[in-house]
């Protein structure tokens, strides 16, 4: 990695005509730069090429009914032709990069078989009468915009999958090509478009495509992962980068920080090619320390875990240096599938992650489905809000065959002897008696069936719920652990939904109630004996690290891809210089200062984490 830094680095300094003729003679511009969300590392310059995609125009066409044998028909052939396009895809994938990678693509063909969706769909084509790419395009965006509107950004991102599986349906049904076949290019550019399909970005060939950017995108999107495999260089969530760039444009794509910057100057040309070295000696440093137990220079242990969706991530987690997993996400074992796991099913994936990853320890939660996620077999009814409704544990004990089934697995599982279990969305007693006492009679049950488990099987409750935090004393007297789910804490605590931009900035995890709310979870915690962990989102950010820290929490787990950031400045601060600045922001009343108090010491333990920040 480190030599990919230097050639970089060694590039951004040659003459703007070394890296591709014709080159030197770009139009002198002003330089302009465009903001986005960095997905895949990498700096690359050259010409711009900007994509625009022909939209479908969906008609509505009444069709008479002895139309509608045939119209229901073309769109079963429609999903067939579909079908074997992304089969094909996959293979592709396969051969140039690996299985994993094709996993993708095994959501598009879960979509393309829900019953749901084409049931719907020839629904409306013999009731309403109307054209099978009509009533395939309302169904469609119905599902996805109902993605869209999901608090989870994985979820979020499913939509894209939903819209390119969509966009394919259509192209059969219309008998249109795909208008971005990008098989014609034949010299490097960055390429510039509204959205890239993941289908599309699998095969783009590195040889003419030095990075991408778009309009719209975000982190989890499979198009971002894919970028990452191919290890080319991508920023998405521009808004306007179509709109502002054109085609012949020369610009730098920073994939670090999530910029474009169109017509560099020669000085920012030069501060790019020294921003790689920091980046390389930087990328050292993590290296080194990815064994490294994350303890503080005055030598106070914090365990280090790492937050996953499945068992494809075990792979991540041992590369991070993680002491382990401290969110197992098993919802996503439920999501985009005709049928409930079963329980032999999940077995196997808990227990393939915790013989993978034994000795350290794996935290799993229990089913989260309800609110954002869905899975469309359950036939779930709408409610008017759902974050508020029936979700997670509320739902698992209504549902106590299914949580049965989970519980089951799991416990087998725990006969690795590295497994523990926490509920998600505990707001009272009640749920957490209900759910341990579910738990017993399945020991019971197991115990009769002569199947292994581990009797002791630690069992925790997520504090995402301000009334559990108030009640986190009782709840510690019951509970082996607590993890703050602090995503779902900050947004019930403050009535701020992240991803609404007209109230996301009132979602402020340095704003003093919750501030108060996790002391008071770890003050009651520390009282019995029991530890508590941070799972969400500020876990990974290492300007707040040093606030949990001093706030007494005792776990962090976060994405693989930031557990080494996080360690690292854990290995550089101290104990009372944490306990320093958590003494001040519960004396403060200002998020903003709390904040930028935060900063101040991040950048003072571990500067060379943020140098590379522009």
């Amino acid at each position: 990695m480190a030599g990919l830094f230097i050639l970089r680095q060694e590039l951004l300094n040659q003459p703007v005509s070394a890296i591709s003729p014709g080159m030197s003679d770009r139009p002198q511009k002003g330089e302009k730069t465009l903001h986005g969300i960095a997905v895949s590392d990498g700096v690359c310059r050259g010409k711009i090429l900007v994509l625009h995609r022909a939209r479908h125009i969906i008609a509505r066409r009444e069709i008479a009914a002895g139309e509608i044998a045939a119209e229901t028909s073309r769109f079963e052939k429609s999903l067939v032709q579909t079908r074997q396009q992304i089969l094909e895809v996959q293979r592709k994938v396969v051969e140039n990069l690996g299985a994993k990678e094709a996993d993708i693509f095994e959501a598009h063909l879960l979509m393309l078989e829900d019953h749901a969706l084409v049931g719907e769909v020839i629904r409306r084509v013999n009731e309403e009468k109307v054209n099978a790419e009509y009533a395939f395009h309302v169904v469609a965006e119905r599902y996805a915009e109902a993605l869209l509107a999901a608090n989870d950004e994985y979820l979020r991102e499913r939509a894209a999958d939903m819209r390119d599986l969509a966009s394919r349906v259509l192209d059969n049904l219309l008998e249109v090509k795909d208008a971005l076949d990008l098989h014609h290019l034949n010299e490097p550019c960055i390429l510039v478009s509204h959205d890239l399909s993941p289908s599309t970005t699998a095969q783009l060939n590195k040889q003419f495509v030095l990075g991408f950017a778009t309009d719209i995108g975000g982190k989890t999107s499979h198009t971002a992962i894919m970028a990452r495999s191919l290890g080319i260089p991508a920023i998405v969530g521009l808004q306007t980068a179509t709109q502002e760039l054109d085609s012949g444009d020369y610009a730098l794509l920073d994939g670090y920080n999530g910029t474009i910057i169109v017509n560099p100057t020669d000085q920012t040309l030069f501060e790019y090619g020294q921003l790689a070295k920091i980046k390389a000696s930087l990328d050292e440093k993590l290296r080194e320390i990815r064994s490294q137990p994350a303890v503080t220079l005055d030598g106070q242990p914090i365990h280090l875990s790492a937050n996953i969706e499945d068992q494809n991530d075990i792979e991540a987690v041992l590369a991070s240096g993680a002491e382990g997993v401290g969110l197992f996400r098993t919802e996503f074992l439920y999501i985009n599938r005709d049928s409930l796991p079963t329980e032999e099913e999940q077995f196997k994936v808990y227990r393939e992650v915790a013989t993978a990853l034994k000795p350290n320890s794996i935290i799993i939660r229990t089913l989260d489905l309800g609110g954002d996620k869905f899975a469309s077999h359950l036939q779930l009814a709408k409610e008017i809000n759902p974050f508020l409704g029936w979700r997670a544990i509320r739902f698992c004990l209504a549902q106590p065959e299914l949580f049965r089934a989970q519980l089951r697995a799991i416990l087998r599982a725990s006969a690795e002897g590295n497994l523990k279990m926490m509920y998600p969305m505990i707001s009272g007693l009640d749920e957490l008696a209900q759910a341990n006492a579910l738990v017993e009679k399945c020991k019971d049950e197991l115990r009769a069936e002569g199947k292994l488990f581990d009797p002791n099987l630690p069992i925790g409750a997520m504090i995402e719920i301000p009334s559990a935090a108030l009640i986190a004393r009782a709840l510690a007297q019951r509970a082996k652990f607590f993890s703050i789910g602090s995503n779902d804490l900050i947004q019930y605590t403050l009535a701020a939904d992240r991803t609404n931009e007209r109230v996301s900035h009132l979602y402020e995890p340095t704003h003093p109630a919750i501030l108060q709310l996790i002391k008071t979870t770890v003050d009651a915690s520390h009282e019995h004996g029991v530890w508590t962990g941070v799972c969400g989102e500020i876990a990974g950010d290492p300007v707040l690290t040093p606030l949990l820290i001093g706030l007494g929490v005792d776990e962090l787990s976060a994405a693989p891809s930031v557990v080494p950031q996080v360690k690292y400045i854990i290995r550089r601060l101290k104990l009372s210089e944490a306990r320093a600045l958590a003494e001040f922001a519960l004396q403060c009343e200002s998020p903003s200062e709390i904040y930028r108090r935060c900063q101040e010491l991040a950048r003072t333990a571990a500067p060379s984490l943020f140098e590379s920040k522009s």
